[in-house]
């Protein structure tokens, strides 16, 4: 799986959910992508030799210090859904069924980020789910 999150506002831009991290599948997802300044990823060979959109700064980090909004969202991902976090009876035997199961998760997750974007003074917590 891969995923695409704006660092300001921790929305999710894009996500793909696939069997394979190949150079042609990640390339398609980099040109869906709207267009950045800055485009931050671990060091997985394929992302090294993906073509990133022109006038947009690919940054190859081995740590953390510049995927750490998309590793929270990872996290995010791993509790409420719980077949990404074990493989044992939670896990998906459909990959259709994994990607509709990740795309209602980024539906909700956003809808609940952008009102913490529109109400920054709120206090109390939003379940993702209902």
């Amino acid at each position: 799986m891969i995923l695409a999150v704006e660092r300001g506002s921790g929305l999710i831009v894009g996500h793909l959910v696939s069997q394979t991290r190949s150079l042609a599948c990640l390339q398609s997802f980099i040109d869906s992508l709207p267009p950045a300044h800055r485009y931050a990823s671990d060091g997985h060979a394929a992302y090294q030799e993906a073509i990133w959109p022109e006038g947009g700064q690919h940054v190859l980090s081995v740590g953390k210090e510049e995927t750490f909004t998309v590793e929270s969202v990872n996290a995010n991902l791993r509790t409420y859904l719980k077949r990404l976090a074990r493989r044992s009876r939670c896990f998906s035997r459909s990959l259709r069924a994994l990607r509709e199961a990740v795309r209602l998760f980024v539906y909700y997750y956003n809808h609940r980020q952008h009102i913490y974007l529109t109400h920054p003074s709120y206090r109390g917590r939003l379940p993702l789910l209902n």
